[in-house]
C-alpha cells in the first residue's frame, strides 16, 4: 500500500563517475563500465518513475469523470474509467515502493513524493467521483462529503508520514489506509455500468433487473455516505492489518483463507459486486470486531450468576 513507501531519488553517489577513471580502461572495459552506469541510473529512477505513475493515473481519473460533451460516452462509463484509473494508481503504489527496495533508493524525497501523488489519486480523484455518481442529492451536501474525504486524506497521510519510524515493521496500519478507502468508493464506480446493463436489458430474469434497479437507485445515497464514514475511518485509531505485508510473507491465517474462498464464491455468482464487497468488508470487518469486542469486555460478569448486582 501507498503509505508504506519512503523511495526514491537518484542518489548522487551511486550514478556520478569519474570520466577520466573511464578513460583509462580499455576499450572494452570502457563500454561494459558505462552500460553498468548507465543500468545504475536507470535503476535508480525507476521507483520515481512508477510514483509519478500513480499521480498520471489520479489526474486521468480526474480528467475523465469531469469530462464534457467531448467524451461522448455515458456518465456510468466516464466513472467506470475514473474507477479503473484508480486502482491504476493502486497498481503503482504498490510497485514503487518495493522498486526502491530493491535498487535501494529509499529517500525522504520519496516518501514525500509518494505522499503527493496519493493525495491526488486517493484524496482528489475519489471526491470527484463523489460529485458526478449521484444526481437524487443536493449539489452542496454531495460537494461536503468530497471535501470531507479529501481532507481526511491529507489528515491521513500526514499522520503517517509523521508518525513512522524508519524501523516499522508495516504489520498494521493505524486507521484506515487511503488507498483501501479510494479503492471502496472506486470499486462501486466500478459496478455501476454492468448495474444499469442488468436493470435495462430484458434478457435478465426479472429478480435480477428489480435487485439492479433498486442497487442503481440506493448508490445515489449509499455512496456519498459511505464516503462519509471512510473519512472517519481514515483518521480513526483502529489497527487495520496490512494484508500485502503478511501474504508477502508467507504469513496466511486459516481465517485469511476463509476470506479468499468467500471472494471466490461472490465472484462467481456476482462478480461485478466482489469488488465492493470485498473492500466493503476490509473497511468496516475491523471496526465492527473492535467495537463488538470492547461492548463484550465491558459486559459485568461474575462467575456463577447471570448478573451483577
Amino acid at each position: 500500500m501507498s503509505e508504506l513507501k519512503g523511495e526514491l531519488r537518484p542518489k548522487p553517489d551511486d550514478i556520478e563517475f569519474d570520466e577520466s577513471e573511464l578513460q583509462s580502461l580499455s576499450k572494452k572495459d570502457f563500454r561494459r563500465q558505462k552500460r553498468r552506469r548507465r543500468r545504475k541510473l536507470m535503476l535508480a529512477v525507476l521507483p520515481t518513475m512508477l510514483t509519478l505513475g500513480n499521480g498520471m493515473c489520479g489526474l486521468g481519473a480526474i480528467a475523465v469523470a469531469v469530462s464534457g460533451p467531448e467524451l461522448a460516452w455515458p456518465l456510468e462509463q466516464k466513472l467506470f474509467a475514473s474507477g479503473l484509473l484508480i486502482f491504476g494508481g493502486m497498481l503503482f503504489d504498490a510497485l514503487d515502493g518495493s522498486a526502491a527496495r530493491m535498487t535501494g533508493q529509499e529517500t525522504e524525497f520519496g516518501g514525500q513524493l509518494d505522499s503527493l501523488c496519493d493525495a491526488v489519486t486517493f484524496g482528489t480523484a475519489p471526491a470527484v467521483i463523489i460529485w458526478r455518481i449521484s444526481d437524487a442529492l443536493p449539489q452542496r451536501f454531495l460537494w461536503a462529503c468530497g471535501v470531507l474525504f479529501t481532507l481526511c486524506v491529507l489528515i491521513r497521510l500526514a499522520r503517517f508520514n509523521v508518525e513512522t519510524d524508519e524501523d516499522d515493521t508495516h504489520e498494521t496500519f493505524e486507521g484506515l489506509p487511503s488507498p483501501a478507502a479510494a479503492g471502496t468508493l472506486a470499486a462501486f464506480a466500478l459496478a455501476m455500468p454492468e448495474l444499469k446493463s442488468i436493470a435495462e436489458e430484458a434478457s435478465y430474469n426479472e429478480n435480477l433487473t428489480w435487485i439492479a434497479e433498486k442497487a442503481l437507485i440506493a448508490s445515489h445515497y449509499v455512496i456519498p455516505t459511505l464516503a462519509g464514514v471512510l473519512a472517519y475511518l481514515m483518521v480513526s485509531r483502529f489497527q487495520y492489518p496490512h494484508l500485502v505485508a503478511q501474504y508477502a510473507r508467507g504469513r496466511r491465517s486459516l481465517h485469511q483463507i476463509g476470506q479468499a474462498l468467500f471472494v471466490v464464491v461472490v465472484a462467481i455468482f456476482i462478480h461485478w459486486m466482489v469488488l465492493p464487497i470485498a473492500f466493503c468488508y476490509y473497511s468496516f470487518w475491523t471496526p465492527l470486531k473492535a467495537l463488538l469486542t470492547k461492548r463484550k469486555d465491558d459486559d459485568p460478569v461474575e462467575l456463577g450468576t447471570d448478573s451483577i448486582d
